[in-house]
């Protein structure tokens, strides 16, 4: 996978949002402006990755696995925050700050995967197709 600065970028809002998050769950505290907010920040980070990619891709930049892949995971990756801060909006109980750590967490590994089809490296395809031993 290629390390770029979005991956980075995205490593740590995601990271700092999950720690709060689960330091809130283990103190018991119910959803609150940090851990709400934190989900605000990721989905922001998620805003600005969506026009960059928008403007790279525009910009000929390829996308070197499946356009389509890419675009869903992002639409995807979009919708997990705004899930978290409703849930926690709803459902006012420390158990909500977990399932907001969870979105850190799977925002992180979906950047991940981006990445991974963005620059083309580790394609689930080509994995695939190395362990059955097929070229």
């Amino acid at each position: 996978m290629v390390i770029d600065g979005w991956f980075i970028t995205a490593l740590i809002v995601c990271l700092l949002s999950t720690g709060a998050c689960v330091v809130a769950a283990v103190l018991k505290k119910k959803p609150n402006d940090i851990t709400l907010l934190s989900m605000a920040a990721i989905e922001l980070f998620l805003l600005v990755f969506l026009v960059a990619s928008i403007v790279r891709s525009a910009g000929g930049e390829p996308i070197a696995g499946e356009p389509w892949e890419f675009w869903g995971y992002l639409a995807t990756a979009m919708a997990i925050p705004i899930a978290g801060f409703y849930w926690a909006i709803l459902e006012r109980t420390f158990w909500s700050n977990y399932v907001l750590a969870a979105v850190g967490a799977t925002v992180l590994v979906m950047m991940a995967r981006m990445a991974q089809i963005w620059y083309g490296t580790a394609t689930l395809h080509g994995t695939a197709s190395a362990a059955l031993g097929a070229s």
